[in-house]
């Protein structure tokens, strides 16, 4: 089987799996978030944080819920990672040097996931399981809780409540999250991965050297780092290191897994606002990005204009000989059109259009399907400023599943758009004026400045991938990147939870013929091209001084 074939029945086998998965995933989502009842194990929790599970909250008292829970968990995380030369199996490291900690905090919360360290030598196991992991599960499950209260400002009409935050969070934890991760940790370790809470072993090489090997719980944690788009390894090498993605099977398992909820959510949206239509329109859009996507990174992975890459028959630098072109390039185009980030190939090796794709895809805004909740409300708020400008070019006031969108939701969509690339543009064009931050690039010309706007993109739209080759390590980078991560996240879910509550007080419209119906390949088309464009003329600039100058010299 030659390799083109074997690369195009994966990604085929992957479609299958992603289609099959779509309607029973997405109908118990919908069920989970609409149900009245709370199960014993809920109701203990509730009873343990203080909260009315029956008691709905507005926008305003969901969104302090949200930021004052995202609060606690960095300080949180911080201080553990501070105090772990006290904790058990430290495996005698120090504590986390102050930059790092909060570097790291921030990171996780927001499901980002950069990593400014390695894993393997620098947090201990306690660390790794009772913080890095928890906040795995916590920051998707923050993701689809904020999903929801956008959704039901779409289903409901005349109030004020968009449901309860605690009580999407600890349902979505405990009836999804977790017991997914565990039936697949056991597929995981049964596959080859490790899980033990071994410390270093020194072994003998074949070579006659010696080598540090570092075991620990990590099929536990490689479940939810993709299942959740979080994307943190257990190791610097992430899932291109054999102990954390041993074969073939469990690379296409992460890419799977790093995709399902994602697409699923769609179908979630559409029957939760009672009109699955909607939902396909929403998921052909993602779909669409995805293929193009992987389509156009593989294209320019297996080109091979040099004398280096002819030998090797395509672009194999930085890759894994097990995996090869087609693996690597279908997990990179979805790891950074999610907000996972997690790799099997090292994104600064890619050639210059590839690595182009992957920044671009990120730049979308990561909605196709984009991270866990955080896609679909990302692409939510494109299609109310598609029906916006629908609405203008025919004089309409424009109308979506009911609801008009007037001044307050416009100013709440826009608000959204243009937060994070104005973090992005913001935080690269600060980084490259000062000259002690420039000496972390290691490579010159657009290659350099693609690195330095790679890792501004990849914080802002938390998605936590770098290109390698830059040193972010030092008290700056991690303080400002810690800070990107942040606002990327927390100031977007603001505008998100103000249009859910503008939307729930609306009374509904009734459908006329004038209305724009939003399940057609019409308004999927239109839903593209204002994707397209609000990225094309927010970030071409960028794009033209790094990526795609490099890519035109070569």
């Amino acid at each position: 089987m030659t390799p083109t074939l074997a690369g195009f029945l994966q990604a085929l086998a992957l479609v299958a799996a992603l289609a099959l998965s779509h309607r029973p995933l997405g109908d118990y989502l919908a069920h989970v978030l609409s149900s009245a009842k709370h199960l014993r194990a809920e109701r203990g929790v509730h009873r343990l944080i203080g909260v009315n599970g029956d008691f709905d909250q507005t926008w305003m008292a969901y969104l302090r819920s949200v930021l004052a829970f995202s609060a606690v968990s960095v300080l949180f995380l911080y201080a553990f990672q501070r105090l772990q030369n006290h904790l058990w199996l430290s495996l005698g490291f120090p504590a986390v040097h102050p930059a790092t900690a909060w570097n790291t905090a921030a990171s996780f919360v927001t499901n980002t996931n950069w990593q400014s360290y390695s894993g393997e030598s620098t947090m201990g196991h306690l660390v790794q399981m009772a913080g890095l992991a928890v906040q795995n599960f916590l920051s998707a499950a923050v993701g689809i809780a904020v999903v929801a209260a956008l959704i039901r400002g779409f289903r409901r009409t005349g109030t004020d409540r968009v449901g309860n935050f605690w009580v999407d969070l600890v349902r979505v934890t405990v009836r999804l999250l977790l017991p997914v991760s565990v039936v697949l940790a056991i597929v995981f370790v049964a596959s080859g991965m490790v899980e033990n809470l071994h410390a270093a072993a020194q072994v003998s090489t074949v070579g006659g050297g010696s080598q540090s090997i570092t075991g620990g719980p990590v099929a536990s944690q490689e479940v939810i780092k993709l299942l959740g788009t979080n994307g943190g390894g257990f190791y610097n090498a992430n899932s291109a290191h054999p102990f954390e993605n041993p074969n073939p099977f469990t690379n296409w398992l992460e890419i799977y897994l790093l995709l399902v909820i994602s697409f699923s959510l769609p179908r979630t949206f559409g029957t939760m606002v009672g009109d699955r239509r909607q939902g396909y329109a929403i998921v052909a859009v993602m779909a669409l990005f995805w293929v193009a996507s992987a389509a156009l990174l593989t294209f320019f992975e297996w080109q091979h204009t040099g004398t280096a890459l002819h030998a090797a028959g395509a672009a194999m630098e930085g890759k894994e000989v097990r995996f090869g072109i087609a693996s690597s390039a279908l997990f990179a185009s979805s790891t950074t059109l999610t907000s996972t980030g997690a790799v099997d190939s090292f994104h600064d090796s890619f050639s210059p259009l590839g690595g182009g794709v992957t920044i671009f895809d990120m730049m979308l805004g990561e909605i196709a399907p984009g991270g866990t909740g955080s896609g679909l409300y990302g692409i939510l708020v494109l299609a109310v400023v598609a029906v916006f400008v629908a609405g203008l070019m025919v004089g309409r006031t424009p109308e979506y599943l009911g609801k008009k969108l007037g001044g307050r939701e416009m100013k709440f969509a826009s608000l959204y758009i243009l937060t994070t690339p104005a973090i992005v543009l913001i935080g690269t064009g600060t980084a490259m004026t000062f000259k002690a931050e420039r000496a972390a690039i290691l490579n010159s010309g657009p290659h350099g400045f693609s690195e330095v706007l790679y890792a501004f993109t990849s914080a802002a739209n938390n998605n936590g991938s770098a290109f390698a080759g830059l040193t972010a390590t030092s008290t700056w980078w991690n303080t400002a990147l810690g800070l990107v991560m942040l606002f990327g996240r927390l100031l977007p879910m603001v505008f998100v939870l103000g249009l859910a509550g503008s939307l729930a007080r609306q009374q509904p419209v009734p459908v006329t013929a004038g209305t724009l119906p939003t399940h057609r390949p019409l308004f999927v088309g239109m839903l593209c091209g204002v994707v397209l464009i609000v990225v094309g003329l927010t970030y071409f600039p960028a794009l033209a001084l790094g990526p795609l100058a490099e890519g035109l010299h070569r």
